[in-house]
């Protein structure tokens, strides 16, 4: 009512009469329905804001643009930017016209086009607007200036020098010119900065001798690069493929930027050649993506890209840094017969379906470093050669790095290949030495004196300032360094190796610190950590020829004076080429399967050596005067002979009358003798042998049974080794002890 009576007097007051009220409303009627119309359906402003406003091409206006190209960046270029182009088969005499001046506008001299800005309707052939020529040498067509023919032929070139494969270039080979063996040569710049395609694009069999810019282009229809060669850089950052791009084939011989591209469907890069860098930088593809037999010369960079479909890059070369950082593969990524030359970077990538490397091949610089990966093994999967593919992932700390080890050892032991779980295993336990290693010999900055800190290269002013730090609280990692005004970047990296941040360690602290560290050493070098039977073989070959000669030495060179008892010449021979043999076999299996054979044959020589060496020094010192001296120290069970497992086997046999009769010495007068000596050195370390030879207990030297007790202590912890690195190598054991 009070809009009514508002109304109603505002009219009386301005409009009296009544047909003047009648022509005011009238004429107000028009702007109130713009109003509504304008609140119900406000105008996109932004929008309105960034779209250009452009100009119908006409065939005048071409005309007058060919006849007069514009100076940029040193290139005549032809300036179509923010027109309007209609190419629609509706539009024919326009289009073909189009064509026509154009290739003839653009050859008639090296002139670049610019279409930036620019909306295309219908299907663009641009193939059609460059120069048909065969390639070959001697048909190169004379209009090419001589800058150009000279590139022409370096580029032809390169491309058999590489390519010889491709159907590309064995058209090259021919000596009379085909349709097949002529490209169309663009010789100018192209420019597509921002440009609108609506239809199709078709630049097959295409030679860009200047760079191609389509720097955040739009491609709403399919696009044709097939066997495309570009002689230049080429920026496609930004650009959005609304459909199927084909880029099969073609050759990249600079820089290839495709950085924040989007391809909305397929991505056909299959049998492409890139030369230099190829930068696919936070790129998306959300449909399958074809990478199939590329060839990459240069670093490959997918840092943060992400593929939401299938990945295909079977048969692909990577002749750099393949660069994968954040990379996310949300479908199957697929590695197959690849063949990679340096590492591959997954750190931080995310693995959430397969990613399948089987049958690739790795150089000796080749890894695939994979710190900060997010992968579950219950979700996805890592595929590859059985023994070989665990050999390949690289991991510079632990700390952090955990739970991908634990997830790629699941990965591996859910298929079945123990090896590779068993290498990744092993890894791990050579990151731990490290870290304790470090935390034996590096600087502990929360605990260290400043002189201390000083000798380790910090300046006195350094020094004070981390002492004055950890007063006020204790540094929890030493990239807390850097927030210090004192310390640089520089030393910083200079000595962040040689330092440390924990709790300090006491005395026994530090000792049993150390006497873990030589354990996880000892074992990693014996036995790979459990996961290598053939190592564990080697080193057990090792110890029962080198106790099985010591033992014939004390039992048959006894003396010389005053009555010689000393072997005969055929058992000497007969032992020392069977040790001879039994050592060089076991030194096979330690240096074909040890990561540091010379460290690992220390280690065991540092174990078996020096104390029986000792104990043998010291035998012949005191010589042996006792009776029994021509009855072998050896005694074997004389009622059984037959292969025997003896655990409880102890190697003297006890003083009893009963056990004294049925051990009976070995016989020194039978020409395998010597055999028995390797069987008792076998009962001692593997608790196996084929007779149940034990020593005597009646006049027998201290230093001999010390010599036999020590051997047979080393064979409780061999035989211990043994068993828990076969429950780690048989897959069945193995599966029942770690799938829990």
């Amino acid at each position: 009512m009070h809009n009514l009576f508002f109304k109603h007097s505002c009219t009386q007051k301005l409009n009296p009469k009544i047909p003047k009220k009648l022509t005011l409303r009238t004429s107000a009627l028009p702007f109130a329905f713009l109003c509504v119309l304008l609140l119900l359906f406000p105008l996109p402003t932004s929008a309105a804001q960034t779209q250009p406003e452009r100009t119908p091409l006409t065939l005048e206006l071409l005309q007058e643009r060919l006849r007069t190209p514009t100076l940029r960046e040193g290139n005549l270029t032809v300036d179509l930017q923010k027109m309007v182009i209609d190419l629609r088969p509706e539009n024919t005499s326009f289009r073909d016209a189009f064509y026509q001046l154009m290739r003839k506008g653009l050859n008639a001299k090296p002139l670049g086009l610019d279409l930036s800005y620019t909306l295309i309707l219908g299907d663009f052939v641009g193939s059609d607007l460059g120069l048909r020529t065969p390639l070959y040498a001697q048909a190169i067509a004379p209009i090419f200036t001589a800058t150009e023919q000279q590139e022409l032929e370096l580029l032809r070139f390169v491309c058999l020098e590489s390519l010889t494969n491709s159907k590309d270039c064995r058209s090259l080979l021919g000596t009379q010119s085909t349709p097949s063996s002529e490209i169309a040569v663009f010789r100018g710049v192209l420019t597509l900065v921002q440009t609108r395609f609506n239809g199709e694009i078709k630049f097959s069999n295409t030679f860009f001798l200047q760079s191609v810019d389509a720097q955040g282009a739009t491609f709403l229809q399919s696009t044709n690069w097939n066997e495309t060669r570009f002689a230049r850089p080429v920026n496609f950052n930004g650009t959005k493929f609304k459909q199927p791009s084909n880029f099969q084939g073609s050759i990249f011989f600079e820089k290839a930027n495709f950085k924040q591209t989007q391809f909305q469907d397929i991505a056909d890069f299959q049998g492409s050649i890139f030369e230099k860098t190829a930068n696919f930088n936070q790129a998306t593809f959300k449909q399958l993506a074809k990478f199939n037999s590329g060839q990459w010369r240069d670093n490959a960079d997918f840092s943060n890209v992400r593929f939401a479909n299938q990945a295909l890059f079977t048969k692909a070369n990577f002749n750099q840094f393949l660069l994968l950082t954040e990379a996310t593969f949300e479908q199957a990524v697929t590695f197959r017969e690849v063949e990679f030359n340096q590492s591959v970077n997954l750190q931080g990538a995310s693995i959430l379906n397969q990613a399948d490397f089987s049958d690739a091949r790795f150089s000796t610089e080749a890894c695939l470093s994979v710190p900060g990966l997010t992968f579950n093994s219950n979700q996805a999967k890592i595929l590859g050669n059985p023994g070989q593919i665990g050999k390949m992932f690289c991991i510079p700390t632990l700390q952090g790095n955990e739970n991908i080890l634990r997830n790629l050892g699941q990965n591996f032991r859910q298929q079945q290949q123990v090896a590779d779980a068993n290498e990744l295993e092993y890894t791990k336990q050579q990151l731990r030495l490290v870290e304790m290693s470090r935390r034996l010999t590096a600087t502990n900055i929360n605990s260290a004196s400043v002189a201390n800190l000083i000798n380790l290269g910090f300046s006195a002013t350094q020094a004070e300032a981390i002492a004055q730090r950890r007063l006020i609280k204790s540094f929890r990692n030493s990239s807390e360094l850097l927030t210090l005004a004192d310390i640089d970047l520089e030393k910083y990296t200079q000595l962040s190796k040689r330092l440390i941040v924990g709790e300090p360690l006491s005395i026994i602290g530090w000792l049993l610190q150390a006497w873990s560290w030589l354990g996880l050493s000892v074992v990693l070098l014996l036995s790979g950590y459990g996961t290598n039977f053939w190592l564990v073989f080697g080193v057990g070959g090792v110890a029962i020829a080198y106790f099985g000669l010591l033992f014939w030495i004390v039992d048959r060179y006894r003396r010389l004076h005053p009555v010689p008892i000393i072997p005969t010449f055929y058992e000497t021979i007969s032992i020392f080429v069977s040790f001879s043999v039994l050592e060089l076999l076991s030194l096979l299996a330690i240096f074909r399967n040890a990561q540091q054979p010379w460290l690992t044959l220390g280690c065991l020589l540092i174990i078996i050596v020096p104390v029986p060496v000792a104990l043998l020094i010291r035998l012949y010192q005191k010589g042996r005067y006792h009776d029994l001296m021509d009855v072998s120290y050896f005694t074997e069970d004389g009622t059984f002979r037959q292969l025997r497992l003896l655990i409880g086997r102890l190697p003297v046999i006890p003083r009893n009358q009963t056990f004294r009769e049925r051990y009976m010495p070995l016989l020194c007068d039978r020409r395998w003798n010597w055999l028995n000596y390797y069987d008792f050195s076998l009962n001692n370390l593997v608790k196996l042998g084929f007779n149940d030879i034990r020593l005597r207990d009646e006049h027998l030297p201290g230093i001999i049974s010390a010599l036999a007790w020590y051997q047979w202590s080393l064979g409780v912890i061999y035989i211990t080794l043994v068993l828990w690195t076969l429950s780690r190598t048989i897959p069945g054991l193995n599966l029942l002890i770690y799938l829990k």
